[in-house]
């Protein structure tokens, strides 16, 4: 039987795999490395026409190129998901190109550690507005289209340092404490309407992400096995809804 990135084609539904989210657009935030583009790269696979954006120009094109030699329909675009006029604008380009978002992955995000009494203000902006107020403004944008479709799924990427604290994470673990809150309540807010709201809150992955100092590769996540999760979360059956996913390597470190 032929793969997909190690997996079989043919899913539990008894369906090729490449045709799962066939007719679906999906838009992730920090698509062009990392976590964000191994969910690309899955939801692509999976049959769906791909969105990404980021601030890297360069980055943007070369995963593009990649998608698009794959089979992918993808749009690129250069955008800052922390001012509201360049997602506006994003969203509209995107449905010009591809067409209505049925669903977005809020995946940019950034680390900075270190206690709190050693951190600026600028710091505590920086880390809010990119894992946090992105994901509001992003919501803010999508939900309404996605209310008048009766339709759709945002998956945010959080963390486990969502659910926990460690020494040196203030200013992190805020962040993704505060991303918790806003899902949950989003999902109240938009389940009614036939949209589910999830996260994925994987532990330590071996990305470029900045983090806490050096991993050991063979005690961490992958960027694939996050992927994994969020096509798990958008590919499950319509009266179904997976509100949470907490992912931890098997290996402790």
């Amino acid at each position: 039987m032929a793969k997909i990135s190690g997996v079989s084609t043919t899913g539990n539904t008894g369906k090729p795999l490449d045709v799962l989210l066939a007719g679906k657009v999906a838009l992730i935030t920090g698509g062009s490395r990392g976590i964000g583009k191994a969910i690309a790269i899955r939801l692509g696979e999976l049959g769906a026409a791909v969105a990404i954006c980021g601030r890297d120009e360069g980055k943007l094109q070369e995963t593009a190129k990649e998608l698009k030699s794959a089979g992918t329909r993808i749009f690129a675009m250069k955008a800052d998901v922390t001012r509201a006029s360049e997602i506006t604008a994003l969203v509209q380009a995107t449905e010009e190109k591809l067409g209505a978002i049925d669903i977005l992955v809020n995946n940019a995000g950034i680390g900075m550690f270190g206690t709190v009494q050693e951190k600026s203000e600028e710091d505590w902006d920086k880390v809010m507005n990119t894992n946090l107020k992105s994901v509001f403004l992003m919501c803010r944008e999508v939900a309404p289209r996605m209310i008048a479709a009766k339709r759709g799924d945002i998956v945010n990427i959080s963390s486990l340092a969502g659910k926990n604290v460690f020494a040196g994470g203030g200013l992190y673990c805020a962040s993704k404490w505060g991303l918790q809150g806003l899902s949950g309540c989003m999902a109240e807010d938009l389940r009614a309407y036939g949209i589910r709201v999830s996260t994925i809150c994987p532990g330590s992955v071996a990305t470029e992400f900045g983090g806490r100092g050096r991993k050991d590769a063979s005690k961490v996540l992958t960027a694939d096995d996050v992927a994994h999760a969020v096509a798990m979360v958008v590919t499950q059956g319509p009266q179904s809804f997976i509100s949470e996913v907490q992912m931890r390597p098997v290996a402790k470190p």
